[in-house]
């Protein structure tokens, strides 16, 4: 076998000859390198409009090409010459015959493990002196025939897990039921009382299930509820489920956590990628991946899901049957796990402690010496991560950050003040609360006001303390300082400039500042710790810095808010864009303008011990409590307003905060539920 190299410079010699004599400026004829590689190009970018066939139009082949990698349209190809041979059998009449082997790669990751292979056209010059292609569905792939279409199936790796303290495992695979009606089992008459039947048993609401299932498809298995193995509405139930037409129990596995309650608005949700999340992920996402829906499932979806696998494969007909071959296959890379600083079992305390709560409630507990938050926990009533991102006036429980601004300002906790019951400051009458000690009216000391928690007394120190340098001290106890804390949360707000009355207010945790469970938790927990606690439920392990993946989702935002940084004007971190990748790592805030010294943090701690030994604070004395500070704070348009309970605390080396939306008084409302949560985890 010869090369068609020198056959072809003897035409071309003979061509330049021929211009030589006549003085024609013609074009030398296309060779079959050109041609091979005009084919190679066209294969590439999908248009064979241009390229001569033997066999087939150049709107067939282009057609014939797109219909057999339609599937996989979308990955990267790149067709190359590796060399052109001649075939012409010797000594004949034959046309002259080349073939060209041609290289594919597909770039099916973005790692090196791309698929190549290589393929075969076979070109014939024509007396027309062109080279054309005789087109055949092996040069897209060596053993394709007429039939057959690459098909692609997309495999998930193994999710990974979400790891609590101790390395619990908070959220991972679970077995878990799949329980509904399968309508191929039954007539459309009788799926619809069957879903009745079904949804009945397993406790959800009977009308909207049958309405799914009257919407779904005729042959289609319509899942009422996915539950544990273990969850009692399943748990030998098996039998009664099977006994409605049509409904199976179909065992499985899910991410999940322990419960289905179980610090669900901060784990978040697993489930079917959304069009919306498909559209936004760039790729990343397909519609028949399981993706994290909410909280840090969703936050750091790129870095739990890790890496698709693929299979690629031949799809045609033999005898009138389906049959299919594998092509190339990638396995997929499992997801990494990430690390909180939940507990499980202070977690599940948390939660327990607020279940019978009829309105919703709050309770957060981090650990001062690491800022570790061990428990998050809202009452099955409250709506979202309300312990975490929740926004309402603090009240009395704001006087701890009043009461470093007075000593950063020259009093001591025994410094005099008075209580009066009633003050004015520029027009506005500001009150104690109703239940206000009798024998506690008159000149008191701070630490006694903030013992028995006298409004007058901090309010007539309004003009000692600007309301600038109260935003100071409640960026030196943590509180409102923006950074990121590695999923969505606020940790207070306070604004630097106030009205006469507002800035008055502020001294009570009203007006217009606010907070949030992990805001308040914060401010005790650095108190506890002696200088200002960045509070983190996300750790930054090593791997997890190191990644450049984040979510891809199109609703994960990830940054505090709060409005006490430094006067300086740095606001820290700022949100991400809801369509722009956010950094994986949690990030710190700055240090506060002011920092808390040893001294202030000590005096602090003496005044808040003393709301538990003769104040507002006495029913924790019996937990074991060190510190406290109730709080109840005004809100709404009604008359009397309605009012927030709050109550904050330490024991050894743990501050909790716990919040009530409407509630008597922190004493009353919050402080049981702080007493539970203390007596259930720490005894």
């Amino acid at each position: 076998m010869r090369t068609v190299r020198a056959a072809v410079a003897g035409i071309v010699a003979l061509g330049l000859a021929l211009t030589g004599c006549t003085g024609s400026a013609e074009p030398p004829p296309p060779t079959p390198e050109s041609t091979a590689a005009a084919l190679a190009a066209g294969l590439t970018s999908g248009d064979l409009s241009r390229m001569p066939f033997d066999g087939s139009t150049p709107e067939a082949a282009t057609a014939a090409l797109g219909t057999v990698v339609a599937a996989i349209k979308d990955i990267s190809r790149t067709v190359t010459v590796v060399k052109v041979v001649d075939k012409t059998s010797a000594g004949t009449n034959a046309a002259r015959t080349v073939a060209a082997t041609l290289q594919w790669t597909w770039d099916v990751s973005p790692t090196d493990a791309d698929w190549s292979y290589t393929t075969e056209a076979k070109l014939v010059l024509n007396p027309d002196k062109t080279w054309h292609v005789q087109w055949s569905p092996t040069m897209i792939e060596p053993k394709l025939d007429a039939t057959e279409r690459f098909t692609v199936e997309r495999v998930q790796g193994r999710r990974g897990e979400i790891l609590g303290a101790g390395g619990e495992v908070l959220a991972g695979q679970r077995d878990v039921y799949q329980v509904g009606i399968d309508k191929g089992r039954v007539s459309a008459a009788e799926a619809s009382t069957s879903a009745a039947a079904l949804a009945t048993l397993m406790g959800i609401d009977p009308t909207a299930y049958t309405q799914t299932v009257a919407a779904s498809g005729a042959k289609q298995f319509v899942v009422a509820i996915t539950l544990r193995t273990t969850d009692p509405r399943i748990a030998g139930k098996t039998a009664a489920v099977q006994a409605i037409p049509g409904a199976v129990a179909i065992s499985g596995t899910a991410t999940l956590g322990p419960t289905a309650t179980f610090a669900r608005a901060i784990l978040g949700t697993v489930g079917p990628a959304t069009a919306e999340i498909v559209q936004r992920s760039g790729g990343r996402i397909s519609a028949t991946d399981t993706v994290g829906l909410s909280g840090l499932q969703q936050r750091y979806d790129g870095y739990l899901s890790g890496t698709p696998g693929l299979k690629i494969k031949a799809t045609g007909t033999t005898g009138g049957t389906a049959v299919s071959r594998p092509l190339f296959s990638q396995d997929p890379i499992p997801g990494k796990p990430l690390s909180i600083t939940l507990d499980l079992l202070a977690q599940e305390a948390a939660e327990e402690s607020l279940a019978a709560s009829s309105v919703p409630a709050t309770l957060v507990a981090i650990r001062p010496s690491t800022g570790e938050v061990v428990a998050a926990a809202n009452s099955p009533t409250a709506q979202g991560a309300l312990a975490t991102t929740g926004r309402a006036a603090p009240g009395s429980t704001f006087k701890i950050v009043s009461s470093l601004a007075l000593l950063r300002a020259g009093l001591t906790p025994d410094s005099p003040v008075q209580c009066t019951p009633t003050t004015v400051v520029d027009g506005r009458s500001f009150k104690n609360y109703d239940d206000y000690p009798a024998d506690r009216i008159g000149t008191i000391s701070l630490r006694h006001a903030l013992a028995n928690s006298c409004n007058t007394a901090f309010i007539s120190q309004h003009a000692t303390v600007d309301q600038n340098a109260l935003a100071d001290a409640a960026a030196a106890l943590g509180f409102g300082v923006d950074f990121d804390l590695g999923l969505p949360a606020f940790v207070g707000s306070i604004p630097r400039t106030a009205t006469a009355t507002e800035h008055a207010a502020s001294f009570i945790g009203q007006a217009k500042v606010e907070a949030s469970a992990l805001a308040m938790a914060t401010v005790v927990a650095s108190i506890v710790k002696g200088s200002a606690v960045v509070p983190r439920i996300v750790e930054r392990t090593a791997d997890l810095r190191a990644t450049g993946a984040s979510s891809a989702n199109p609703a994960a935002t990830s940054a505090s808010s709060g409005s006490a940084a430094p006067s300086t004007g740095d606001s820290g971190a700022a949100a991400p864009s809801p369509s722009a990748p956010a950094s994986v790592a949690p990030t710190a805030p700055p240090a506060p303008a002011v920092p808390l010294t040893a001294g202030e943090a000590e005096a602090l701690r003496s005044m808040m011990g003393s709301v538990v030994t003769e104040g507002s604070g006495r029913v924790l004395a019996d937990v074991g409590v060190g510190g406290a500070k109730t709080g109840t704070a005004e809100y709404g348009a009604d008359s009397p307003p309605q009012t927030h309970a709050w109550m904050v605390a330490s024991k050894g080396d743990l501050a909790v905060a716990v919040y009530v939306e409407t509630g008597q008084s922190g004493s009353r409302t919050a402080a049981p539920l702080l007493k539970a949560f203390l007596q259930r985890w720490t005894g």
